[in-house]
């Protein structure tokens, strides 16, 4: 396949991808789609020589479990019953649940070394077809039937698993049942109805990211079953787009799903998703590309790079220790297997591409691998890897004295994912996440009963992680579950009650299918006012500048509050608070502006400056400082100007200083509540967590402001120097934030608003974000970066004596200019992108 990677990434179209597939003979066709079939068998079940392995042992024990426990449940199925229990007929997920049943026995009988006699067992396999014969009958042949529910399920879920059984079983299926794999095809084709006659359609809303590559994977097996070329081809062209890079101004198909130049990553047209559907389209990419290995349909020299890539700027930054960060799962902070497991499936991809990579990227992934092995706090288990080749993979790498643990990232590294409004900033003892929203960007995700409670989650709420906790009990499912939604970290919100939407609506979604705006569970209107709305201000995003960053956020109402007239009169709106925030990321500190802060609604407003949870028997203390010098010891209220938080059980601590704010208060509670608060489906089990908090609360009235710093990991001899620096805060008012650090030469400023902002002799035109930093030698490094997408260009004027540009981006233009030296940075199209220039 001729594809340049320069053309790849440049998002080129299905069809001209479709074009430069190469024309196999039928000999070769149909050698390329065995070996396809067999490379995915393998991939499934392992060999011989994996699967005698001591690493895989648990692997092989649980396939052999599952599938005994199936049987057991098929041999005492009633007589409309395939599984005991199990009923079908109404409940699409109870049907998908009977196909992976069926395709867990089958790979039972496929897998090599199980401790028990299934392997080769021709009668087990025999009732497996047997099973899905009957399911097909009674429950799935019947389109005019089937199709109700959940979209996903009939159109991939379903799909993955009966297809995986046909493979795994595709030589006993021809002898004994030689028409139910054409029949299943027929029946998957049919059900593939946000498509076109029975296959992808690329300009459907459904068929995008990592839904195009679960649909594409199953329908490239099904071609090389049916011995159907074309198929395979078009399902490969079809995959090919979601190894494009998103190019905002110049969409394909109107696809925003995906990842994009800054490495975000896209789904459901608007929400930061890497660390769920993200890591799907990871999963599913990096198997397919094993699928293909040693046929005709790819070359991997194009595209291995690519999802090495994705890995290195996509997913390297957001996990930390071990940890996958909360500000990329959408609704799956809700579920209560996330957290370091949520990793598994990253570390099986990492070890699977190095596999098919070149040396020195091959290495580069074995390090990482090691990497994320010796960093976590719990231990990684990769029996939950989907490959016994993989389990075998990453026990070689990392009792591999030869590769060096290593991240993809430096230890210090600052990353502003503008195109999904999130922010990472890492340094060796921490790493501090922060979610954002927009007119571009959800401010949540909700939908099907998980994540109950979501609406300030995309509203500048922050999580700082530090090194050495187990994460495990400062946040995952048990952090929301015990946090109250209207205090989480970094928020400001206004004194209200809200309600679920079930609680709302009665049912898991609003259902008013004959109102204009036509809500369905599925509609679009369902996806913009409930299940994912976006913001409605244009300002967010960052610059970085070397390991340094800024962002910033002007607090918005969502889409919903914005066109109340044109909803239903049952469907409730809620109105949000006012803020101007800004947040500047440094060494030891992250300082917090926020302007203007208040309600129009005339409600109080209560401004979260950080939340923090723990194990309820961990040894806790709450100590500070008064602005009249006194010292302080929490819980409670008092106008502080250092606060710090200790948890001597785990040896962490975060420093609070209180650089202008109105008193707080500081609470710690033992909080327990049952996990089904945040998701329906959640088991009904307790939560139990130390919650700390620190809250300023603002009455109705004028607006006010705060300043603030948090310091990661400060003891009281650190906090204390705070009082005499080295931070200066210059502006915090709703057109400029800005401040200098004595220490690090350094100055930041986000502008909010038209006309010129003034700063620390800095002059800045319209709204951006902007970070200056002295260095030795007279030289000056800039960064720039445009906040609202939509400018064309960002002019700054640095005073005093002209300065030569000695080195930066072809965007950044410099010149003498009256009063100092002129930069202009050219933004067009840049969507949020950081120029840089040194100057001297």
């Amino acid at each position: 396949m001729d594809i340049t990677r320069r053309r790849l990434l440049l998002s080129a179209s299905a069809a001209s991808l479709l074009a430069a597939l190469p024309v196999r003979s039928a000999s070769a066709a149909e050698a390329d789609g065995e070996r396809l079939l067999t490379n995915a068998t393998t991939l499934l079940t392992g060999t011989a020589e994996s699967n005698a392995r001591p690493e895989t042992a648990d692997k092989r024990a649980a396939v052999e479990k599952d599938a005994r426990d199936h049987l057991a449940a098929m041999d005492a199925a009633g007589p409309d019953e395939l599984f005991a229990g199990l009923e079908l007929g109404s409940d699409e997920a109870a049907l998908e649940t009977a196909h992976r049943r069926l395709q867990e026995i089958a790979l039972a009988t496929r897998t090599p070394g199980l401790p028990g006699d299934l392997h080769g067992d021709r009668g087990v396999q025999h009732r497996v077809l047997d099973g899905l014969a009957w399911l097909h009958e009674h429950h799935y042949g019947d389109q005019s039937r089937g199709y109700y529910g959940n979209w996903f399920v009939w159109e991939i879920g379903i799909s993955q698993q009966a297809t995986r059984t046909l493979v795994l079983l595709r030589e006993e299926a021809a002898a004994h049942r030689p028409e139910l794999t054409g029949a299943y095809v027929d029946s998957m084709d049919a059900y593939l109805r946000n498509g076109v006659d029975g296959d992808v359609d690329l300009d459907s809303r459904f068929h995008t990211g990592a839904n195009l590559a679960d649909i594409t994977t199953n329908r490239l097996l099904q071609g090389a079953l049916t011995g159907d070329a074309p198929r395979i081809r078009k399902a490969v062209a079809d995959q090919l787009t979601v190894f494009a890079t998103i190019d905002p101004y110049h969409l394909v198909h109107g696809v925003t799903d995906g990842y994009y130049a800054d490495g975000s990553f896209l789904q459901h047209a608007s929400v930061a998703y890497t660390g769920s559907y993200g890591k799907g389209l990871l999963t599913r990419v990096v198997q397919t590309l094993q699928f293909l290995d040693g046929t005709g349909y790819a070359r991997h020299e194009e595209l291995v790079p690519v999802v090495h890539g994705w890995l290195r700027d996509g997913f390297a930054p957001l996990i930390f220790e071990g940890w996958l960060m909360e500000i990329v799962k959408g609704r799956a902070v809700s579920r209560a297997d996330g957290g370091y497991a949520d990793v598994l499936p990253v570390a099986e991809a990492a070890v699977d591409l190095a596999t098919l990579s070149a040396d020195e990227d091959a290495a580069a992934l074995r390090s990482y691998v090691k990497h994320l092995h010796s960093t976590a706090q719990a231990e990684l288990d990769p029996s939950g890897f989907v490959s016994p080749l993989s389990i075998v993979r990453y026990a070689d790498t990392v009792s591999d004295e030869g590769v060096t643990a290593a991240d993809l990232n430096p230890a210090a590294r600052s990353t502003a994912f503008n195109a999904m409004d999130r922010t990472v900033h890492r340094r060796p003892g921490y790493a501090f996440a922060l979610a954002r929203s927009s007119e571009r960007i959800s401010k949540y995700e909700y939908m099907s009963g998980e994540n109950l409670m979501p609406w300030f989650q995309g509203d500048g709420a922050h999580y700082l992680y530090l090194s050495g906790e187990d994460q495990e009990a400062s946040y995952g499912v048990d952090h929301f579950t015990t946090v109250s939604p209207y205090r989480l970290a970094g928020t400001t919100v206004p004194a209200e009650e809200r309600r679920t939407v079930p609680e709302l609506y009665g049912k898991p979604y609003y259902d008013n299918p004959e109102h204009p705006l036509h809500f369905t569970a599925s509609s679009e209107s369902q996806n913009t006012y409930v299940y994912f709305p976006r913001g409605t201000a244009r300002h967010s995003g960052g610059a970085v500048l070397g390991a340094y960053g800024a962002a910033s956020l002007v607090l918005s109402d969502d889409v919903a509050f914005r066109d109340r007239a044109k909803l239903p009169d049952d469907f409730t709106v809620y109105r949000n608070a006012r803020a101007t925030k800004s947040w500047f990321l440094l060494d030891d500190e992250i300082v917090v502006l926020a302007a203007d802060v208040g309600d129009p609604a005339g409600r109080t407003v209560t401004t979260t400056l950080d939340a923090r949870t723990a194990h309820p028997d961990d040894r806790i203390t709450v100590t500070g400082t008064l602005r009249d010098g006194r010292r302080w010891t929490g819980p409670g209220s008092g106008d502080l100007r250092l606060l710090r938080y200790a948890n001597a059980t785990r040896r962490t601590a975060v420093g609070y200083v209180l650089l202008d704010t109105p008193p707080v208060r500081v609470g710690l509670d033992v909080v327990t509540r049952s996990r089904r608060v945040v998701r329906t489906a959640n088991p009904d089990t307790s939560a139990v967590r130390s919650v700390f908090g620190v809250t300023a609360e603002q009455p109705p009235g004028a607006p006010t402001a705060h300043a603030y710093a948090l310091v990661p990991h400060a003891d009281e001899r650190a906090l204390r120097s705070y009082l005499r620096g080295p931070l200066r805060i210059l502006a915090n008012t709703p057109r400029l934030q800005a401040l200098t650090h004595r220490g690090l030469r350094l100055t930041a400023a986000n502008t909010f608003t038209r006309g010129p902002h003034e700063a620390a002799g800095v002059r800045i035109d319209g709204p951006a974000s902007v970070l200056l930093r002295h260095r030795r030698g007279g030289r000056l490094e800039v960064a720039v970066s445009d906040p609202t997408m939509g400018r064309d260009t960002v002019e700054l004027v640095v005073r005093g004596r002209s300065l030569r540009l000695e080195k930066g981006d072809e965007a950044v233009t410099v010149r003498r200019g009256r009063g100092g030296t002129r930069v202009l940075v050219d933004t067009h199209h840049a969507y949020g992108r950081s120029f840089t220039a040194t100057l001297r």
